[in-house]
């Protein structure tokens, strides 16, 4: 029992200890019905180390703008807020209600917050087009020897079940002058990010390309990448998305620093860059005498005189014979001798009335009513339709295709890279799912910068939640998305221990009060509250001799007096401490009244 009484304890300090723990390091925002988050976080950075015991503490990135071409990562909301422009525009060929682009943009931490002070641009409505944008520090203009790098990080705070997450770097004409015209027509150079709805899973790359004689511009898109990426649309964590694109036309994509797609711009896209050098010649028409046949039936071939095209494949068994109790003029289907006609029926309108048809019950008894049939058999004389046998068609010529003419349309144009300059990055996006958190984009053309500026801000962020994913606990509530109802369970996770310790106190109490009556009970002491049972009257009636005085005697005599305290009777009490008192009880067995003596000391 005291190994059980430490056990519980210890299992109940456990959990006293660790829910506050736990609270703490899982902050949850909370949304109100206008949109608000609300944290519930304090001032002060969550502590957590690393593998070297160093504390990871989240600082805002410092950063030599020189080295981007656009760099955000959202922090100080008033100097975000002045870089990003809210599209007033609308769509074209859509319903005018819908048409406008009015989703709900904000500044704020992530639900699940790591960092107070690490602020993400934030979509909070969905079922809504949503858009906007910013200017680059300074245009990308393709010229430099040097490779484009975009990066930012989303988080799918709600999941995604159908809509996109993905950036757009617009090109740099009189369309992307006015931001707060910005839509979907509005003209981009790249589209990069990723997209999903159901079971359609994409990682866009989408570059315009200029066609070099005309100046038309085609999109051209990326091969998917061999494996699905299935997980940043579920886990609720931040990814990092990352875009290469270098001189020598190569590209890679990246997610979390990963290689998920790379190859040349020249191959790996749809349609391609450059158009085929021939096409076929439109003018060109296949001629009437063309044969393309392989094979044709023998012309030469007859049709045997026994072969009866028309034979059925099914004859009735010439050897079957009617069985003896078939009713041949019985039906099969009689009407139903139960069935009366409703009371509604109207004669007129509904036609006479006829009781519907049931199984003739004579039938059930006999082999069969009703007109005998034989049974059917295969026909050994069908053969089915004859046709001649196929032989090689001495006039065949192939399979016809028009001939090949040079591309009118034909360039080649060997450095895709020199894209159209990019003076804008934009965020255009339709979603079922709302809560999606845009942070740290940037725009550069170094990788090493690009890589630092990831481990100041998404790796310390990783770093942070895997450490604090280590244990199971953490890794169910981050299943759990941090969700303020599921604390239910926390509650009843602690209330269970805490439950069983208080029953456990309940009756250790009870044991020790029945354990302390008991043990009074056999003391020489009176006690008014006790009252004899049945039991022991009767085993006091057979006990030794009045003169023998034992612990029974006393209790009975204690409980005697009571009772004639209680019906009125006065008992005689010798006020002298040295003096043995006497009284008189009486007791009642086999329905006779009995007196006897009980002598008791004094105390």
């Amino acid at each position: 029992m005291r190994r059980t009484h430490s056990s519980l304890l210890l299992l109940c300090a456990f959990c006293l200890l660790i829910g506050p723990t736990i609270a703490s390091e899982a902050e949850t925002n909370f949304d109100d019905d206008d949109g608000v988050v609300e944290s519930v976080q304090d001032d002060t950075p969550a502590l957590a180390t690393d593998e070297n015991g160093e504390e990871l503490v989240y600082e805002s990135p410092k950063y030599d703008p020189n080295q981007f071409h656009f760099v955000d990562h959202f922090d100080d909301i008033e100097k975000s807020q002045k870089l990003w422009v809210k599209s007033q525009a609308k769509k074209d060929d859509i319903a005018e209600e819908i048409a406008k682009y009015d989703g709900v943009w904000s500044w704020e931490a992530p639900q699940r917050i790591v960092w107070k002070n690490d602020i993400g641009l934030v979509l909070k409505s969905k079922a809504k087009h949503a858009a906007i944008s910013s200017k680059l520090l300074k245009p990308f203009t393709f010229k430099e020897d040097k490779p484009l790098v975009v990066q930012y990080e989303v988080t799918l705070q709600e999941g995604q079940e159908c809509g996109g997450a993905y950036i757009k770097l617009l090109s740099a004409n009189k369309a992307t002058d006015d931001l707060t015209k910005f839509n979907d027509k509005t003209p981009y150079t790249i589209m990069f990010g990723p997209d999903k709805c159901g079971n359609d899973i994409k990682m866009h790359f989408i570059f315009r390309h200029v066609n070099p004689i005309n100046g038309s511009i085609t999109e051209k898109h990326c091969r998917k990448p061999k494996d699905r990426l299935e997980e940043p649309f579920k886990d609720k964590l931040p990814h990092l998305y990352t875009l290469i694109v270098r001189p020598d036309n190569t590209f890679e994509m990246r997610v979390d620093h990963n290689i998920i797609n790379e190859g040349s711009l020249l191959s790996e896209f749809t349609p391609p860059v450059n158009p085929p050098r021939e096409i076929d010649d439109p003018e060109d028409k296949k001629p009437e005498d063309w044969d393309e046949r392989e094979k044709i039936p023998d012309p030469t071939a007859q049709k045997p005189e026994d072969w009866d095209d028309d034979a059925p494949p099914q004859i009735p068994d010439p050897s079957a014979v009617m069985p003896d109790d078939w009713l041949e003029e019985e039906p099969e289907m009689i009407p139903d001798p139960s069935a009366v006609k409703p009371d509604d029926w109207d004669v007129d309108m509904d036609g006479e009335w006829e009781a519907p048809l049931v199984d003739n019950p004579v039938c059930e008894k006999v082999s069969g009513c009703g007109k005998w049939k034989a049974p059917l058999i295969a026909n050994k004389e069908y053969k089915g339709k004859w046709r001649a046998p196929m032989i090689d068609n001495p006039n065949y010529r192939g399979k016809w295709s028009p001939r090949k003419i040079p591309n009118p349309d034909f360039f080649e144009d060997l450095t895709p890279f020199k894209m159209t300059p990019i003076s804008a990055v934009g965020i255009e996006l339709w979603s079922m799912s709302n809560e999606i958190l845009f942070d740290n984009i940037i725009i550069t053309d170094d990788l090493d910068v690009a890589i630092d500026y990831a481990a100041k801000t998404f790796d310390l962020k990783r770093k942070y939640i895997d450490k604090e994913s280590k244990t199971w606990w953490h890794r169910l509530m981050r299943h759990m998305n941090y969700k303020p109802g599921w604390w239910a369970l926390y509650f009843l996770y602690c209330s269970i221990p805490i439950g069983g310790y208080i029953y456990y106190l309940y009756r250790r109490a009870t044991e020790e009060e029945e354990s302390t009556t008991a043990t009074d009970k056999k003391t020489d002491a009176v006690q008014p509250d006790d009252k004899p049972s049945e039991e022991q009257e009767e085993s006091t009636e057979e006990s030794s001799p009045k003169t023998k005085k034992s612990d029974l005697d006393v209790k009975d005599g204690a409980d005697a007096a009571d009772n004639e305290e209680d019906s009125g009777k006065d008992s005689t009490e010798d006020v002298d401490g040295g003096a043995s008192e006497e009284k008189e009880t009486e007791d009642s067995t086999s329905n006779k009244p009995r007196k006897r003596r009980v002598r008791k000391d004094a105390s």
